[in-house]
């Protein structure tokens, strides 16, 4: 069944999408993360407390809510079926957003004042100076945003459509018909898919715990 399961679906392919956008969005969170939280956290400027706020709500709107428009917009933008449609709308992360802020606002900002009385700019204050103390916290966002990613279905089932650009969970979801279900296939492509979070976790397990 696992020898089948590459002879009849190019399956390396459907694992190499699914880990290079997770990866890249997982990227791409903690960077733009970190660089929203530290303004939220640090900076003064106007209709701060409303952005905030606004970040919140969007945590309470479903997201399933975004379908149809979000639709529309990667086909006006001439996205669909590329790995752009499956990256770029989840660079940004609210639940990252509000992570990291709360963490930031916990740490001294004196060494950030004694770095930019050295001569040290914002951005070489962030990544050399914030990043690095909030790394419990940059691990639970990366942790998070990859599982979140990894596991996504619906957008990927929605926004592909050549078999190129299928991810995992397409793949296996692909198993079940409308009469029947394919069990000894989907249950050894479904074996195979949880190899990557079982490493993570290994390598993860106490920031996961805690």
């Amino acid at each position: 069944n696992y020898q089948e399961v590459f002879r009849q679906a190019p399956f390396d392919r459907f694992f190499f999408n699914s880990i290079f956008v997770a990866v890249v969005v997982t990227i791409g969170n903690l960077i733009f993360c970190s660089m929203v939280g530290y303004a939220l956290a640090r900076k003064n400027f106007p209709l701060k407390r409303s952005l905030f706020l606004s970040i919140l709500l969007v945590l309470m709107v479903p997201v399933h809510i975004l379908i149809i428009p979000l639709f529309i917009l990667i086909n006006k933008l001439g996205w669909y079926d590329t790995y752009w449609a499956l990256i770029i709308p989840w660079l940004v992360n609210p639940l990252g957003i509000f992570l990291m802020r709360q963490y930031i606002q916990t740490l001294p900002a004196d060494l950030e004042e004694a770095a930019r009385i050295d001569g040290a700019g914002e951005f070489r204050i962030l990544f050399r100076i914030v990043m690095p103390l909030c790394k419990p916290a940059l691990a639970v966002v990366a942790i998070q945003v990859f599982l979140q990613n990894w596991n996504s279905f619906l957008f990927p089932f929605i926004l592909t459509s050549s078999e190129s650009m299928r991810t995992v969970p397409v793949a296996l979801a692909l198993y079940q018909g409308y009469q029947s279900i394919d069990w000894p296939h989907l249950f050894a492509a479904s074996g195979l898919s949880t190899l990557p979070i079982l490493a993570i976790f290994l390598l993860f397990q106490r920031q996961i715990v805690s």
